[in-house]
């Protein structure tokens, strides 16, 4: 079976209290979704978000070209998770890597 193209997708996992979800989303908003946007190579940004009784949970799932351009949104170790100075405000913990799929479009 032929696929039209084949992309990077980089999975990030954040956890919050629920109180929380409306500000934090906000602020991910201006801050790592507008980073992630300056970046040429990025294809698509999309926010997961499921509550569990009082835990939010959330998900950025991004589409890149290829993992030059995630490197230049996450440095050389592109592995790792980037987080931004308000986030010790909200998260609960803080994950130490992301994920990162091979994609393809069919």
């Amino acid at each position: 079976m032929n696929y039209k193209s084949s992309v990077i997708t980089r999975k990030w996992h954040g956890k919050i209290n629920a109180k929380d979800a409306e500000e934090y989303l906000q602020y991910l908003i201006e801050s790592g979704i507008a980073d992630y946007k300056s970046v040429d190579g990025i294809l698509s940004v999309e926010v997961l978000r499921r509550f569990e009784d009082d835990i939010c949970h959330l998900w950025t799932v991004t589409q890149w070209r290829d993992y030059e351009s995630i490197k230049t949104f996450a440095g050389e170790d592109y592995t790792k998770a980037k987080y931004y100075d308000r986030d010790k405000d909200f998260l609960l913990e803080f994950e130490e890597e992301v994920q990162h799929f091979e994609t393809f479009i069919f």
